[in-house]
């Protein structure tokens, strides 16, 4: 019984272990990729942060920040809200082109990778026909 737990628990760790392997494999795929634009709320947010430090310059809470901020936030009308919603509009403009330049780089460099993969490809070609001549060589002596 013993063996089987620390089976279980081994087996865990290994999934735990790829997982964060392929995030950060992830993170350096996309490291020129540009970040999401913020929205109204985090618009004024960068704002408010500099407000409320001048106001309470011994706070060190961020929540504290944030909670102030949230009620500001809910508090405010619709008529308040709209320069923040126009500037969220605004960078949401340019981070969708920034978005199509980098990705129509990306789909060219990615073409290219292709065909090396491609010519690399020929060699795996080998490997395949050597796996086959192993299959018949059994069903040979089968018979």
């Amino acid at each position: 019984m013993k063996g089987k737990a620390d089976a279980s628990t081994k087996g865990d760790g290994r999934l735990k272990a790829a997982g964060g392997a392929s995030k950060r494999k992830k993170a350096a795929a996309a490291a020129g990729k540009p970040k999401r634009p913020p929205s109204a709320f985090f618009v004024f947010m960068s704002e408010f942060r500099q407000e409320y430090q001048a106001e309470n310059p011994g706070n060190k809470s961020v929540a504290n920040v944030s909670k102030a901020a949230g009620e500001k936030w809910r508090a405010m009308s619709d008529e308040d809200k709209a320069p923040y919603v126009e500037k969220a509009g605004q960078k949401k403009k340019d981070y969708e082109k920034t978005k199509a330049t980098f990705e129509s780089k990306e789909s060219a460099s990615s073409k290219k990778a292709k065909t090396a993969d491609v010519e690399e490809g020929e060699g795996s070609d080998k490997s395949k026909s050597e796996v086959e001549d192993d299959g018949s060589d059994e069903e040979d002596d089968d018979e």
